[in-house]
Order: structure tokens, then C-alpha cells, then sequence
């Protein structure tokens, strides 16, 4: 569950003073910044171009990035808090446990991290620097200006041998633009991110990181594992109901954003493993007739009782198909961390010389 929305000025007034925690990659605007822009190389769609895309005929979809709302943050930091959702506690507890390993094999120049968000996980890695008196610089790529303002002054302070060089901007769009860097540079992709991507998706984006790298440089990447489906289950349909309310939730961000006047209470949560397809695919489905205008579309959308929205899909992974995903993008695999549940893959590969 990851990915971009628009954080309202007001919303990051609230993050700054520790009333909502950053789900990943939460979008804001910003004004005057410390930041680096990346150019774009590519399009990427707003919320009108996806709606239209996706919502006017069927089957219906919306990309996981307009999850992120305030409402949508703090209610995805809670999920993560939950008995069933094992991902962020699993990272966690491997970067806790291989961190120092992975900084004294790489001795990194610069690492630089793909939807950065707080910062949270990779302040392992920093602490394993620490550890191993070893200094780099690091480079936060997000499309949130103020969260990456707040957060590189919050670990500058933290970590003061720690240069923070905050890169402003959207990773899908292209990393054609990354500024060049001398020395070796840890690429970090955290989160289970890649899982939110279709397969072609995923083979492209590792290769096009891969493309950016130099000869000697590293990705570091974390990624969920394919197993029990009872436990995937649990993980997207959790007891206390968060989960549903932060998939209802994208209704209202559609309300507020296209003046649309959908109605929550016509629309249930759905989650399920698809084990042809080893993927969680997420839905909001429609439980009774609803007819919905879009004013700012200048649209009209009637749902049949039982039609659905495909609002997130969740992939899943093998060992070995994660290993190929990687190899077949021309790198090296190095380690293969993992616990003794298999539950989550951490993984350090190398671009070959």
C-alpha cells in the first residue's frame, strides 16, 4: 500500500508538529526549497487523466497513488501497527539485523532512495555507518517538498557527518535526469514497493535503475514474499476494519478532487489473494446501484450493484522469481536476506563491471 497524493498545506502543518506520520511517497506543494528538481523524462497522468482512464468504462480502476490524503496517511500508518500487517515489522527487523553487513560491503559514496517518505527504515543504514565509522552522503528522492525540507533537516541534525541532498520529484517519471555522482552509489527501494507495479512495470523500472547506475554501484531492495494465503488475507482485511476504511477512503479524495459525490456507504471493501497471479488485488465494491457525477469532469458514472473498482494490486514473490527480476535486468545478486519465515526478501545487487 504505497504511493503519491496531495498533502494539503494544512495537513503538513499537522505533520510538522507530530500529528500525522508520512505513509509513503505523500505529496505536497512547497515553495521556496533546499531540494534538487529532476526533470522528468516521461508524462505521468494527474488525477483527471487516471479517472478518465480508468473509471468511465469497465473493468474499473484507480492507481494506488490517490490512497494518500491526510486521512489516507494516518490511517495507512495504523495499518502498519496492526497484528496482521507483518511487512513493516519483517523490513525492519532485517535492515536492523543485516545493516552493518550491507554499509561495510558496499562503503557507499551517496545512497540515494526512491519514495524516501520520514525516512524511517533507512535511518538503520545510517546507524550502521555509525557503526562502522563510515560517512556518505544520502539523497532522498520524493515528490513531497516539505516532508524532504523537514526530513533533511531532522537528520542533519541527527546524524551531523550526514550530507542530505534532497532530490524533488516523481521516480516513475524517469531517472534520466539523476545528477551524476562520483564514487559507489547505493540505490534503496524499500517497502514492498515494487509489488504495486504490474510484472512489465517492475522489469522496467529495475532496469531502468539499472541504466543509471555505474559499474560498482548497488540496489538494496525489499520486497514481500508469496505465501500463506490466510496470512495475505489477514495482512489487506485486518479485524479493527483499517484497512477498508483507508480503501473507502480514496472516495473521498475523488469527491474533493473532481467535485465528485460519491457515496462510501454504497461501496464495500475487498481483498484478495489471486494465486494464478500471486497478487493481493484490492477492491471497492459496489453493494447497491449509484449513479455518480463528476463535475469537474463533466462526467456521469452509473454503477451496477456487485461492479467493483481495482484500486491496488499487491504482488507477490517468489525467491526465485524476485533473483530473476533482478538478473534479468543485467545485475548481480550478492546477498539474499531473508527470515526464517520467508516471509519478506531483502536483497543487495550489484551492477557488474
Amino acid at each position: 500500500m504505497q504511493n503519491k497524493q496531495r498533502l494539503k498545506s494544512e495537513e503538513y502543518e499537522e505533520y510538522k508538529s507530530g500529528d500525522i506520520a508520512h505513509a509513503p511517497g505523500s505529496l505536497a506543494s512547497g515553495s521556496s526549497s533546499i531540494c534538487t528538481s529532476i526533470e522528468p523524462a516521461r508524462h505521468v497522468p494527474d488525477i483527471a487523466e487516471d479517472v478518465r482512464a480508468g473509471l468511465l468504462s469497465a473493468p474499473r480502476s484507480l492507481p494506488p497513488k490517490y490512497f494518500y490524503d491526510e486521512r489516507g496517511s494516518r490511517l495507512f500508518e495504523q495499518i502498519c501497527t496492526t497484528p496482521e500487517y507483518y511487512p513493516t515489522r519483517t523490513e525492519e527487523k532485517l535492515l536492523s539485523h543485516y545493516s552493518e553487513e550491507i554499509i561495510n560491503q558496499v562503503k557507499p559514496e551517496e545512497i540515494i532512495e526512491f519514495g524516501s517518505g520520514n525516512a524511517q527504515k533507512t535511518r538503520l543504514l545510517f546507524d550502521a555507518c555509525e557503526r562502522s565509522d563510515h560517512t556518505c552522503s544520502y539523497a532522498p528522492f520524493d515528490v513531497c517538498e516539505p516532508m524532504l525540507e523537514t526530513v533533511s533537516e531532522q537528520l542533519q541534525s541527527d546524524y551531523h557527518w550526514l550530507d542530505v541532498k534532497p532530490l524533488l520529484g516523481d521516480y516513475r517519471a524517469g531517472l534520466d535526469h539523476l545528477p551524476k555522482t562520483h564514487g559507489t552509489r547505493l540505490y534503496v527501494f524499500l517497502g514492498g514497493t515494487i509489488g504495486n507495479f504490474y510484472p512489465e512495470e517492475a522489469q522496467e523500472f529495475i532496469k531502468e535503475i539499472k541504466d543509471s547506475m555505474q559499474a560498482g554501484d548497488y540496489l538494496l531492495l525489499g520486497a514481500d514474499r508469496v505465501k500463506d494465503n490466510h496470512l495475505l488475507d489477514a495482512a489487506y482485511n485486518d479485524e479493527q476494519g483499517i484497512t477498508a476504511e483507508f480503501n473507502l477512503n480514496v472516495l473521498n479524495v475523488l469527491n474533493r478532487e473532481l467535485k465528485a459525490d460519491f457515496n462510501p456507504e454504497n461501496f464495500e471493501h475487498q481483498a484478495e489473494f489471486n494465486s494464478v497471479r500471486n497478487r493481493i488485488e484490492m477492491h471497492l465494491v459496489c453493494i447497491r446501484d449509484h449513479i455518480v457525477h463528476m463535475q469537474q469532469l463533466d462526467e456521469i458514472i452509473t454503477f451496477q450493484k456487485g461492479e467493483s473498482i481495482l484500486t491496488e494490486v499487491s504482488h507477490k514473490f517468489t525467491f526465485d522469481g524476485l533473483e530473476n527480476l533482478l538478473v534479468e535486468s543485467g545485475l548481480h545478486i550478492c546477498k539474499h536476506y531473508e527470515p526464517e519465515n520467508k516471509y519478506f526478501s531483502l536483497i543487495l545487487a550489484s551492477c557488474p563491471e
